[in-house]
């Protein structure tokens, strides 16, 4: 015999989604790429599954192992399951709309399924939504898509927004600067990933002097970059810097309310992005709420976005109170009830014959329709 308990049991990092968390995550959605439509992002739709190949082109090898394989019983060849959307949005951006005017701004929202979760985001499948803005290199364009982020986070209700700069190719630049073998220079990356002053005792005094820096340079954009600006850096490096500073110059004329926070040693997270990178978070919600930044397409264009996470912004957002929903007795006329419907109410018609205020209630309603009128339920 089954034991339906069991039936209820899930893989790890995968949960249902119950009513009313699920239609307001519908909602939270709808409200996102609503905002991504009013900035001129066109909506567009990849599918779950694609083959091995096509999926893992360009940026899309950055994220190759947190994918699903399996084969496909058909062409016989290797498929992946989508950990990320960014990277199927950036091949239709190269194949499909390579003709099409740049900037190219698209937008997108569904779900990806990931190999493992991490300790601040233990699922494994999750809604992600978000926008890329293709085929403009400047910091015009990195600013756009962090505002549009932190407006769309915004339009759904959340409060104390901040959002945290990063370079990723920083520390690889200095490590290749400095001369660093590849052992050494991963070594260090994970050092400064973990903020861990202790592993860089290894290094010469110089040497250390400057990964310490990076660490110092971390916090507020405004003492921050005082600190990064004083290490001494290439001529290449110290572009980066100044591009870093610029754009925390434009988001502060944008929107001075936003809170800007710089962390140039950070590199975890961001595997294919090449520019400024960003995570935005809100103050007293566990986890980020989206990442972004700039990367190149697998034919060299560049392009920026970011991701949203809706896991992270369902946490952020107060539980909906119940929608009004109306009991209706047996009987009531289909075109009485397609005038209630227009009229904007939720229906629930009923199929028991016995008092209607009490299957009303059973059935957890909010209202019942008397004499063609919602009434409510006290």
């Amino acid at each position: 015999m089954t034991d339906f308990a069991d039936l209820a049991l899930l893989p790890e990092g995968l949960h249902d989604e119950l009513p009313p968390r699920a239609q307001q995550q519908a909602d939270s959605i709808a409200r996102l790429t609503a905002v991504f439509d009013g900035h001129g992002y066109d909506l567009v739709e990849p599918p779950l599954v694609e083959f091995e190949e096509s999926l893992l082109a360009g940026p899309g090898a950055g994220v190759s192992r947190h994918m699903f394989r399996l084969m496909d019983p058909i062409s016989q060849r290797m498929m992946c399951v989508r950990a990320d959307l960014t990277t199927q949005v950036a091949r239709i951006a190269a194949t499909r709309l390579a003709g099409r005017p740049r900037p190219l701004r698209l937008c997108y929202a569904g779900q990806v399924l990931r190999v493992r979760g991490t300790q601040l985001r233990p699922e494994r499948q999750f809604a992600q939504a978000g926008a890329e803005l293709i085929g403009a290199d400047c910091l015009a364009a990195d600013a756009e898509v962090v505002m549009l982020a932190a407006d769309a986070a915004a339009a759904v209700g959340i409060c104390g927004l901040s959002v945290d700069l990063t370079v990723p190719s920083l520390v690889t630049g200095v490590c290749q600067s400095l001369g660093l073998s590849a052992s050494l220079a991963e070594r260090v990356r994970l050092a400064l990933d973990q903020k861990d002053r202790a592993s860089l005792a290894e290094l010469p005094a110089e040497q250390r002097q400057i990964f310490l820096g990076l660490l110092q340079a971390t916090g507020p954009a405004e003492t921050a970059l005082p600190v990064l600006d004083r290490l001494v850096m290439t001529g290449e490096m110290s572009t980066v810097v100044m591009r870093l500073a610029e754009l925390v110059r434009l988001l502060r004329a944008q929107a001075p309310e936003l809170v800007a926070t710089v962390d140039p040693a950070e590199s975890r997270g961001f595997q294919y992005e090449s520019g400024v990178s960003f995570t935005l978070f809100a103050r007293g919600v566990r986890g980020e709420l989206g990442r972004g930044g700039r990367y190149a397409l697998s034919g060299g264009e560049g392009a920026t976005g970011f991701s949203l996470y809706l896991d992270s912004l369902m946490r952020a957002i107060p539980e909906a109170a119940a929608r009004p929903l109306v009991y209706l007795p047996p009987g009531v006329p289909r075109a009485e009830q397609a005038r209630l419907r227009g009229a904007g109410w939720r229906l629930l018609a009923g199929f028991a014959a016995g008092p209607a205020e009490a299957e009303a209630r059973r059935l957890n309603c909010t209202h019942l329709l008397r004499d063609g009128i919602p009434v409510a339920l006290s």
